[in-house]
């Protein structure tokens, strides 16, 4: 069976320059106030509840024409684009996308990352985390079980019981008509997976078997809109006591705009308690906000001078004039760290690998990533909006990202650019940032200078094929916003 992760390519979603998109409904979709120098009118601001039009401007051909006007403006690899597509055989905007970037994907620079979605759903995303759905994150491990990774507070699946760890052995409209997930594995029909584990209606019901600590039970969810909180309220911030020695751990799901005053306050406890070596969980993080990834890249800045260079933003030759060197700012709360352990997985993508990288000219061998290879995405998206069409937004890789030692091209994950790591697996029979749980055991022991095994280069979540053997998180073949920049959620 071929259980596409397509997004699963796509999962990286949206890495934005808050200045750039400024004059295109703010830094990626919400108008949080954050600004970065340089900014740029790409197209008009959208209205605040867009609605479709059937007027001339917004029929297929106008959009198609409209989107390779973008594509051949602003594309970041210019030369790869084919020198005539006739649009006229692909009966949607994404199609046509999909086959101008097809160069751009053989060669690994674009695995889907750029894309065609909705200004109203990235704009309720980005801004609060609104979402909607049964509220878990889920993958699959090497046996081809359903599994639950982690579950959002809010959601429908936490309110019913269902955590980290849990299996999910069969779905079903009801009771009477269950479908074991491994006769899907076996039937090979992506369309009909995604459609029993996502109806993608609101108030629609599911019934799950869920096998937990030893039990099954069968549990009716029903989906609904919910706020994801990037820092969980559980377990996505704290300090953990090693030996008699603090350390700070701090989890973050998503790069959206409401985690930049959450971080601030787990960072404002690290500096309380005079912490200097920390943990932060980016297992599952597909990406987010460059303005996000900014703020908590200074917030481990305690150390650096204003003059520092935090990245480097480089578009095209023809748009050189858009690029940009983001400095450290100062933050109250930022700590200056003597050792940090970023835990990754293959579904850390994007603005987590920019925060990873950013430390690394800074921290050298004292900075590691523990787990697995991350997923490598060392460009982003800017944001264009079709003013015929007011809900049509293009989401188009246009720039490259580099740390401050010109270190970029990570297109095959961090492993190998970083100069420590540990290889750790995600233990699912744990709580995200118990000591007991593998990779945070292999982060505390990294920090407490005990020695391990360093990461291999290949990534260890898949994005291929359900039966792989690795552990590869869940994102269907048209993600929504939430989706592609946190992977698994459904």
């Amino acid at each position: 069976m071929r259980i596409r992760d397509r997004a699963g390519a796509r999962l990286a979603g949206a890495l934005v320059i808050a200045g750039l998109l400024a004059s295109c409904g703010g830094d990626a979709g919400g108008g949080n106030g954050s600004t970065a120098s340089g900014s740029t009118a790409v197209s008009p601001t959208p209205t605040p509840s867009p609605t479709p039009t059937t007027a001339a401007g917004c029929t297929l051909r106008a959009r198609q024409d409209w989107l390779l006007a973008q594509v051949n403006e602003w594309y970041l690899f210019p030369e790869t684009l084919p020198t005539a597509l006739d649009p006229s055989p692909y009966s949607d905007l994404e199609g046509y996308l999909d086959a101008l970037t097809a160069t751009a994907r053989a060669q690994r620079k674009d695995r889907y990352f750029s894309y065609v979605t909705s200004v109203a759903e990235e704009n309720a995303y980005y801004a609060s985390g609104s979402t909607g759905g049964f509220g878990f994150r889920l993958t699959f491990d090497g046996a081809n079980r359903l599994l639950v990774t982690e579950a959002f507070e809010g959601g429908p699946a936490l309110n019913a019981g269902i955590d980290r760890g849990a299996e999910i052995v069969a779905v079903g409209d009801s009771a009477a008509n269950m479908r074991t997930i491994a006769s899907y594995v076996a039937a090979g029909n992506d369309t009909a997976f995604y459609a029993a584990i996502d109806p993608g209606t609101s108030n629609a019901t599911r019934v799950f078997r869920i096998s937990s600590g030893g039990t099954t039970r069968d549990v009716t969810l029903r989906t609904a809109d919910f706020t994801l909180s990037p820092v969980s309220s559980r377990y996505g911030t704290k300090v953990i006591d090693d030996g008699g020695r603090p350390v700070g751990y701090v989890n973050l799901r998503t790069f959206i705009g409401t985690a930049d005053d959450q971080l601030r306050s787990a960072f404002a406890t690290f500096k309380a308690r005079g912490i200097t070596d920390v943990i932060v969980d980016l297992r599952y993080n597909g990406g987010g906000l460059v303005s996000t990834a900014g703020v908590f890249t200074d917030l481990l800045g305690g150390a650096r001078a204003i003059a520092d260079v935090q990245s480097y933003t480089t578009f095209r030759a023809s748009k050189s004039g858009e690029n940009e060197t983001r400095f450290f700012q100062r933050e109250a709360q930022a700590i200056a760290p003597t050792r940090v352990a970023f835990i990754g997985t293959g579904g850390t993508a994007s603005a987590s690998e920019y925060v990873i990288n950013a430390m690394i000219p800074y921290l050298h061998g004292n900075a590691a990533l523990i787990g697995s290879n991350t997923y490598g995405k060392p460009v982003g998206q800017i944001a264009l909006d079709n003013p015929a069409c007011p809900d049509d937004r293009l989401r188009l890789i246009a720039f490259a990202l580099r740390n401050a030692a010109q270190q970029g091209e990570y297109y095959d994950g961090l492993a190998t650019k970083i100069e420590a790591s540990c290889q750790a697996t995600d233990d699912l029979t744990h709580a995200l940032g118990d000591p007991a749980e593998a990779s945070t055991r292999a982060a505390l022991d990294f920090l407490a200078g005990r020695s391990c095994s360093r990461i291999g280069a290949s990534a260890a979540l898949s994005r291929t094929a359900l039966a792989t053997p690795a552990r590869r998180l869940v994102t269907p073949d048209r993600p929504t916003t939430a989706q592609r920049e946190t992977p698994g959620l459904f």
